[in-house]
């Protein structure tokens, strides 16, 4: 009789800890593709401000920040990353900038990329990268505003 009040009252446990969980987001908070736990495609994100383009970087120069990995062309690359991560991180998590204004998040193309006011933006492909530049003031406005409740759609 004691072991079974002791399951049923383990079981009651495990349901009202779960019932009690916050909701999580649906998406992460860093963009990674299907199955990877590595950002930017495993692009340098220093390289995109250093070099004006996508370099890819190494898995012998990889760090981690957000839960996932970065990797960089070289170790002072990564000790740049480090040192200040919000600089180089991608905005939006690596998420489309152009999908995050309109509410939602699509994944963002490493090479579809442009800096703004010193800030990295991504977005889903060539056609939406048309899209976004028409407008990118407004753009990231509304992005700044539906960021980070567009994980969650």
């Amino acid at each position: 009789m004691a072991a079974a009040f002791r399951a049923l009252v383990l079981s009651v446990s495990c349901l009202l800890s779960v019932a009690c969980l916050p909701a999580q987001a649906k998406e992460a908070a860093v963009y990674t593709a299907f199955l990877s736990k590595t950002a930017l495609g495993g692009y340098d994100p220093v390289a995109y401000f250093t070099e004006q383009k996508p370099v890819k970087g190494a898995a012998q120069f990889a760090a981690s920040y957000k839960g996932v990995e970065w990797r960089f062309s070289s170790v002072e690359n990564r000790n740049k990353f480090l040192a200040d991560p919000e600089h180089f991180a991608p905005q939006y998590g690596g998420y489309c900038a152009w999908a995050v204004a309109q509410g939602y998040t699509a994944s963002g193309d490493p090479q579809r990329w442009k800096i703004v006011d010193n800030k990295l933006y991504l977005n889903y492909d060539a056609e939406v990268q048309k899209k976004w530049e028409k407008n990118i003031p407004e753009f990231v406005k509304s992005a700044d505003k539906n960021w980070p409740t567009a994980l969650d759609k």
